[in-house]
């Protein structure tokens, strides 16, 4: 399956065969409407699946030739869809509001996106010579063109096929596509009008799900038909692109794995060859700090043991010094205490002496 083909279910998943109310269809859609159901009119989807088709050959076959897309829709349902696939496929768009000329005065337009460019280049730079009041004037005047040329600024020429979606909405850029002999591919509704239009696509112009459809099937015809351009530009785009090895690196992984195991084959070979010689030496590393653990082990506790032994004796030499001359110190003790005793009755009796004896009454009369 191609990338512009579908099928009938995709367009019924989407709506596609829903049109408008009854009292407000048009007449010269006769033809492709299927029936009433619910007092609203269901297109024929029998139609639309060749119509599109054919629709999405001639957008296809524009792009195979270098050609260029207009992609128009400034509904609000279609507005968002219709710049997103633009901007994918790389082409133009315009779904703010159709400027009245933009095809037909090409020259004014064109100086219009020329004043766009140039307000982008001077806000970009250095705007501290501005007042805050121009500062705002200009960015307001930029915002306001962009939004009405910014889908086309690069366009640089009339495109080469439309496509739209509302023919209602869009009348004024049908009229001037049929004046410059442009070829439109366009979506109808059951209210629309199919004059004008050279590739009629019978549809569900409202719905979000079938405006989708719409634009994703153009967008693969798009870029289908850049892919037979590129092709037949000689570009292989086919093939898979590589990604590019440095230079040396498997080699060089290669060397160090070799020199590693050599180096590692030499090492057995002298452990074994120094095992022969020397068997003690050919012990395991863990044996050898094994061994070293327990000489450090036995170093300090032989450095350990006779500090002990000088510690006690210190201790023993301290007490005899305490009972010297054969007292104990029980009776050191007691003759400490004694003198104590002896000093604290001569203290009482000095304070009796010195304490002034009170006066009776019989003294005072004397």
């Amino acid at each position: 399956m191609s990338s512009t083909s579908f099928t009938m279910r995709q367009l019924l998943e989407a709506g596609v065969h829903f049109g408008h109310h009854t009292r407000r269809w048009n007449p010269k859609m006769k033809d492709y409407i299927f029936g009433v159901r619910n007092n609203t009119h269901i297109l024929d989807l029998r139609q639309s699946v060749p119509l599109l088709h054919r629709a999405l050959e001639a957008i296809r076959e524009v792009t195979a030739s270098g050609g260029r897309v207009l992609l128009v829709g400034t509904k609000r349902q279609a507005a968002e869809k219709i710049a997103d696939t633009a901007q994918k496929t790389g082409q133009y768009f315009v779904n703010h509001r159709w400027l009245g000329g933009m095809l037909t005065n090409w020259k004014t337009i064109s100086i219009s996106i020329k004043r766009l460019k140039d307000l982008d280049e001077r806000l970009a730079s250095e705007t501290q010579g501005l007042t805050k009041k121009e500062l705002l004037n200009l960015t307001r005047e930029r915002d306001k063109l962009e939004r009405a040329l910014g889908g086309i600024r690069e366009m640089g020429g009339l495109p080469d096929i439309l496509f739209i979606i509302d023919t209602n909405k869009e009348q004024l850029a049908i009229q001037e596509a049929n004046k410059l002999g442009i070829p439109i591919v366009a979506i109808l509704d059951s209210n629309s009008d199919p004059e004008g239009v050279q590739f009629p696509v019978p549809g569900n112009d409202d719905a979000m799900r079938a405006i989708s459809l719409y634009c994703d099937l153009v967008g693969n015809a798009v870029l289908t038909g850049l892919e037979a351009e590129m092709v037949a530009s000689g570009a292989d785009i086919g093939e898979a692109e590589v990604a590019p090895v440095e230079p040396g690196i498997e080699e060089i992984a290669e060397t160090v794995g070799d020199e590693n195991g050599e180096e590692e084959a030499k090492l057995s070979q002298d452990s074994e060859v120094n095992a022969s010689e020397n068997p003690k030496e050919a012990s395991s590393p863990e044996v050898v700090a094994s061994e070293n653990d327990a000489k450090e082990h036995d170093e300090q506790s032989a450095t350990q043991a006779p500090i002990a032994s000088d510690e006690v004796s210190q201790e023993a030499a301290d007490d005899t010094k305490v009972t010297t001359d054969g007292e104990t110190l029980e009776q050191v003790r007691v003759e400490e205490k004694k003198p104590a005793k002896k000093t604290a009755k001569k203290a009482a009796s000095t304070a009796k002496k010195t304490t002034p004896k009170k006066k009776t009454a019989k003294d005072k009369e004397k």
